[in-house]
């Protein structure tokens, strides 16, 4: 046994185990199983050419020689990211804790409250500081938070007659490049017209029904708003503010001011630069809006018990039940982002952010008075942390400033801006004095410390309490946080205390070497729009990526840049778009969608301006070749794209689907491929060999970056050669293809910081070691499958009776008993386990997959749990009342089972410990069964005010 290899480390199955689990799938060999699981005529019949697999410590060593070639400069460069401080105790118990990153997205309540409560912390914060009623738990980065926003002020325009087929939104100059870039791409496929000037000369016409303005303004300008957005309001035009969130602790809140929305950032709530990602960036609106608010929002509810209780509100806005017809295609959000921006509110409160900002603000006050004294030129009357400087010699206060390793945002040939931060200290002030001067010396700056003359007009003064909440006031000790921290941790269920078998999620090992790195200042320091030459340690690591995932695709390249798996199909449309758009095919808009697919595809789809029309599957849950070729046919001259997935979300795969690619393309069509059950192609099969032309790939499924708890998440796209030159770009720094779309993301490369998992995983598995991982995460499958398939029937086989990598149970037939398919995701919490994918794609139904992590004792673990809660459910439809009470009361708490009170037929241990097992290592849910429509009904999406607690 080569304990140097990585896959033996990452895949779960032991050889001693095969022959067990062959002999229970009914196969000769693993061979054997793939052959009857995968078409032939699409399996490689060569390898992928990847680099030899290397072992955890060469790749730490290897990952550690290149973060050298990284310069860690001091950044004041700004335009939306700073240097920040991470406390330790959250990076230690948060960033670096499994107990948090391998959790997944809060479907089961119960087993998550956990990160909802951390989540209710962010929301209640960023409520508090933007003045507004209502915030969600977060989006992707500033950018797009900017163009929701757009998005929904657009959709708003239902609820007034003057306002509908008005399509102009005016954005003033003073946003941020990328946010004008992102907003450009969004407006022009729904028909928006963008209009960017100065907002000092806007015109309040009543052809705009929307506005955004930068606050305080992309270069530090602070301005009152308060007048134009009362003009806004006086025409009828809604107005978004991008705001920097510290900047609030100060400034009058925009939500103060009458608007409507206020996006942003909270990277530099202890946040990593990390070259541009992951951060959690906010989206705060009016109550009034809240069905139009895009993302998540945490809610209270109550249990079984009357108790408050949390869960995720409003959860029918999702994609997978609006469709075609959502308003955003946002998925995922950056949870474990959030949750640590929302640790470091609790850790610093509100007298910690006052200190904060005022420090910053005074060290630019000290800069500024400096400046004055030297007859240097600051052209920010009004300003937070942001400094505009006009020089003479700007080469020279360039050279100055990179021999100190300093980077400064360099606006043209006699202007720069410099961002201070919470990380900037005395002797950094005097370095930044000594460059702008032209000595190059340490200044002097003491006789500025005594600068205390306030600078805002009593208007633009923040007058409002904030974060008043006890849980903002309690926890300022390492201790108390750590413990507060490890409360919250202990109330949920996460893939360190067992298997997670969420179908179409892939919740697999995020091995521990994977994630070492990114606790490193040489990966996590770095801003998004330093010089390149800074970044030679990242772009070594992001061109390996792309090229290995462009291998691994059987594609002509790819970009790197979504930054979540919705956000790789709104991407791979755009190319698609792009590329009909250059052939004069401007037409063809076309997008065909089975009705399996996930619910955020037609979201995507509609977004790029195509028109979703939705093709049968057949009972076997493949596509409908008959209605998908008659659909085909029918729209040939408008056909765009056919988006699929594959092996299809009914986890099987499709025969014909060469013979459907086929179709598409005969009929000018683009093929693309949904990556979210790329686990089962890696190193088998790809998409350019069933005939795609893009598809997007979830880095947090099948290339090992954590869920977060929901995010972060990485969609990088792959495309054919016609697609690539379209690859989008960025306005900061080149990007993309020489046709390239604008921005899709904030930072040039998305998320840079997480792609260095998915890069070790690659490089420690080779090519090997990935085919090694897709064909037991395809036994896995099978194994649950025939252990299964006595007592619940298999929805969806393929023509040898084979799962891929998952298969849907049907829990229909129970309902004659009362049992719904929630009761067993709900009794599965009382044997330890997370529930499977439920009622996705197919009402009443469970999706399982176990990924290629998991050791045999796991899976058979769950399967004893599943067949136990059959016999729960047999024994409840042959009338025994005990068992029909035993399901509809689970989860058990202690709370319930440790009571002086059981007034139920059935015993505590039936309901607490119900096979031997789940006594060695019980998992008690901190609630009973949430009420969802209550929360719904009486939505509250914040900390409760200090007087509840009176």
């Amino acid at each position: 046994m080569n304990t140097e290899r990585f896959a033996l480390r990452h895949v779960g199955i032991r050889p001693q185990d095969l022959n067990h689990m062959l002999q229970t799938i009914g196969v000769d060999s693993l061979d054997q199983l793939i052959e009857e699981t995968i078409p032939g005529e699409i399996q490689l019949d060569k390898p992928l050419q990847l680099d030899q697999p290397i072992s955890e410590a060469e790749f730490l060593n290897h990952l550690q020689s290149v973060s050298k070639k990284n310069k860690v400069f001091k950044n004041y460069i700004g335009l939306g990211y700073h240097d920040c401080v991470t406390p330790s105790v959250i990076k230690r118990n948060i960033l670096e804790n499994p107990g948090w990153y391998t959790a997944y997205t809060p479907y089961q309540a119960e087993i998550a409250q956990g990160r909802l409560e951390a989540l209710l912390n962010f929301q209640t914060m960023v409520s508090d500081l933007t003045g507004m009623e209502l915030s969600n738990a977060s989006l992707l980065d500033e950018s797009t938070a900017a163009a929701e926003a757009m998005t929904m002020l657009h959709h708003l325009r239902s609820r007034d007659q003057k306002k509908l087929g008005v399509n102009k939104f005016f954005v003033s100059e003073n946003v941020l490049p990328q946010t004008v870039s992102l907003l450009t791409t969004r407006s022009k496929p729904m028909g928006i017209e963008l209009e960017v000037g100065d907002h000092r000369d806007f015109d309040y016409g009543t052809d705009y029904f929307g506005a955004l303005l930068q606050y305080p303004g992309k270069y530090g300008q602070v301005e009152d708003i308060g007048s134009f957005i009362a003009h806004c309001q006086a025409n009828n035009i809604k107005v978004a503010v991008a705001a920097d969130l510290l900047s609030l602790v100060l400034l009058t809140p925009p939500g103060e001011m009458g608007a409507d929305v206020v996006v942003g950032t909270t990277q530099r709530f202890g946040i990593p630069l990390g070259y541009g990602g992951p951060h959690a960036a906010y989206f705060a609106t009016r109550e009034a809006y809240k069905r139009h608010i895009p993302g998540r929002i945490i809610g209270i509810t109550l249990d079984l018990d009357n108790q408050p209780a949390l869960r995720m509100a409003l959860q029918t806005r999702e994609q997978h039940i609006k469709r075609d017809k959502a308003t955003s295609n946002i998925c995922t959000a950056q949870v474990l982002l959030a949750v640590m921006a929302g640790a470091y509110g609790v850790y610093h409160g509100p007298d910690g952010f006052r200190h904060i900002a005022n420090e910053i603000h005074r060290k630019a006050k000290i800069l500024n008075a400096f400046l004055c004294d030297s007859g240097i030129e600051q052209e920010n009357e009004l300003f937070f942390d942001t400094l505009k400087i006009r020089v003479e010699n700007i080469d020279t206060v360039k050279q100055l400033a990179e021999e100190r390793e300093i980077n400064l945002n360099y606006i043209d040939d006699k202007t720069l801006s410099i961002s201070l931060n919470e990380a900037t200290t005395q002797k950094d002030l005097m370095e930044l004095a000594g460059c702008l001067d032209g000595s190059g010396s340490l200044v002097d700056l003491s006789p500025y410390q005594s600068t205390s003359e306030d600078i805002f007009p009593e208007s633009l003064k923040r007058s409002s309490s904030f974060m008043e909440h006890e849980v903002f006031n309690s926890y300022h000790s390492e201790t108390e946080l750590m413990r507060y921290l490890k409360k919250l941790e202990r109330k949920d269920l996460a893939l360190n205390h067992s298997m997670i078998p969420l179908g179409s999620c892939t919740m697999k090992l995020n091995a521990a070497t994977e994630m070492l790195p990114l606790s490193t200042p040489e990966w996590g320091n770095i801003h998004p729009f330093a010089p390149v030459e800074q970044a030679a340690g990242y772009h070594e690591v992001l061109r390996k990526l792309e090229d290995d995932l462009t291998t691994i695709t059987g594609f002509a390249a790819t970009s790197l840049q979504p930054n979540s798996g919705a956000q790789g199909e709104y991407s791979g449309l755009m190319t698609i778009r792009a590329y009909h758009e250059s052939r004069g095919d401007t037409h063809r808009n076309i997008c065909i969608i089975p009705a399996s697919a996930h619910g955020t595809n037609p979201a995507s789809a509609v977004m790029a301006g195509m028109k979703v029309v939705v093709t049968k599957t057949d009972d076997h849950g493949n596509i409908d070749l008959v209605d998908l070729e008659e659909k085909v046919i029918a729209n040939s001259e408008n056909l765009a794209a056919l988006m699929i997935t594959y092996p299809s979300t009914h986890g099987v795969y499709e025969s014909s689907i060469r013979k459907i690619t086929q179709l598409i393309h005969e009929n000018g069509g683009q093929v693309y491929m949904d990556g979210a059950n790329m686990n089962a192609q890696v190193g088998l099969t790809h998409p350019a060999a069933i005939g795609a032309d893009v598809c997007h790939l979830n880095l947090h499924k099948t290339f090992a970056i954590p869920h977060g708890g929901g995010g972060p998440g990485v969609g990088p796209i792959c495309v054919a050669s016609q697609l690539a030159p379209f690859l989008p770009g960025h306005p900061v720094i080149s990007t993309g293809g020489e046709h390239a779309i604008t921005a899709i993301s904030a930072a040039p490369w998305g998320s840079p910081l997480a792609c260095l998992i998915s890069y070790g995983y690659i490089k420690m598995l080779g090519e090997e070691g990935l085919k090694e991982a897709t064909k037991i995460a395809i036994l896995n499958a099978n194994y649950i499958k025939n252990r299964l398939e006595e007592k619940y029937k298999i929805l969806y086989t393929g023509e040898k009776g084979r799962a891929a990598h998952e298969m849907i149970i049907d829990c229909r037939p129970f309902k004659q008993y009362g049992i719904e398919v929630t009761d067993i995701a709900k009794r599965l919490m009382d044997y330890g386990f997370h529930a499977p994918t439920v009622s996705f794609p197919v009402a009443g139904t469970m999706m399982i997959e176990p990924t290629e992590s998991e050791s045999l004792a796991e899976l058979d673990r769950f399967c004893d749990a599943m067949l136990a809660i059959y016999g729960e459910i047999e024994l409840a439809g042959q009338g025994e009342e005990r068992y029909l009470q035993l399901l509809k009361n689970a989860p058990h708490t202690m709370a319930m089972v440790s009571s002086d009170v059981w007034p139920y037929e059935y015993t505590r241990q039936e309901a607490a410990y119900p096979l031997p097992y789940v006594a060695d290592n019980k998992f008690w849910p901190s609630v009973r069964r949430v009420d969802d429509a209550y929360g719904d009904r009486n939505l509250m999406c914040s900390c409760a005010p200090m007087a509840a607690y009176a």
